[in-house]
């Protein structure tokens, strides 16, 4: 029997995403609609009833702008409408590269994108595999962090590899690094890179000995791939056997999907937080939509969701 009282929707550039967790729920996707003025503003809204009902908005905010102020109206227009809660679920969370000021005069882009979903009127967001864990502490209201952890593991222990080493492409990358290092029972190197300018590494160094090992980078995004294809290309250089990728948001803007073409990297696996904007024989997608599914169903029946972090 279907659960009148919960409503998912989704933002126009998540409905790939938003169906399989809804197929995976067993309810319907809720319906919505956009209209579009001639100069470009756009005004979402719902068909159909979503007064006292638990309102889940699914939207990654990639591209980050248009898709971000498409799930505050989407927001404001369910408080409006009378919803008794509403929730963000945010696959890719953007501007979460901009936790901290790393320079004078720069922007918190993650801790205002926070103000402004609460000011929006949000009750809960539940998000995956952020750029920096602090970001939780950014909002007022009750943040659900998950892992793609829980998809990544089980495809890595699948293939069947045999001396694996586990490596971040970066310092700030260790923590996630050393998670998967543990639960995989395996060596941890790092990466050190040089940064002349944003999306551009001058230089690379690794940290510890990867002679003849299956390296598995493990990131939470990938944008440009510059950082990840000089460190794939790097381990090779130092005598590793092999070299994967495990990386959640596969953002992959310019020129990353030639430069993952003509590396040296073997396969790089991502999940389905973005889509992909062309195929690749070596970019494997997994899909987070049975997590969220999990997590949505528990939220709404009040239930614990530890167990689902892996």
């Amino acid at each position: 029997m279907v659960n009148s009282n919960i409503k998912i929707f989704s933002g126009q550039q998540t409905k790939y995403l938003t169906q399989k967790i809804v197929d995976s729920y067993g309810i319907p996707l809720g319906k919505t609609f956009m209209s579009t003025f001639s100069d470009g503003e756009y005004r979402p809204g719902y068909e159909e009833t979503v007064r006292g009902k638990y309102v889940f908005i699914v939207q990654s905010t990639f591209q980050p702008t248009d898709n971000l102020f498409e799930l505050l109206l989407m927001i404001d227009a369910a408080r409006r409408a009378s919803a008794y809660k509403v929730v963000a679920v945010i696959p890719y969370f953007g501007f979460a590269r901009q936790d901290r000021k790393d320079k004078p005069r720069v922007a918190i882009g993650a801790k205002l994108v926070a103000d402004i979903l609460s000011a929006a009127g949000v009750d809960r967001v539940i998000t995956m595999d952020l750029h920096a864990d602090q970001i939780q502490g950014f909002f007022n209201v009750p943040v659900d962090h998950l892992y793609a952890s829980a998809i990544f593991i089980p495809y890595i222990k699948n293939l069947g590899l045999e001396n694996v080493a586990i490596a971040s492409p970066d310092t700030g990358g260790t923590k996630r690094a050393n998670a998967y290092a543990k639960f995989l029972k395996t060596e941890m190197v790092i990466g050190y890179k040089l940064r002349e300018k944003a999306n551009e590494v001058s230089e690379m160094k690794i940290i510890g000995n990867v002679e003849g090992k299956n390296v598995i980078l493990v990131d939470d995004i990938v944008d440009t791939a510059g950082t990840l294809v000089k460190a794939a290309n790097v381990l090779i250089e130092k005598g590793a056997k092999s070299v994967r990728a495990v990386i959640t948001h596969a953002v992959l803007s310019g020129p990353a999907y030639e430069r993952i073409e003509n590396s040296k990297l073997t396969e790089l696996i991502v999940s389905d937080t973005i889509p992909l904007k062309k195929e690749s024989k070596k970019i494997k997608v997994l899909s987070v939509a049975g997590i969220f599914a999990d997590v949505i169903k528990k939220v709404y029946n009040y239930q614990s969701i530890s167990e689902s972090f892996l």
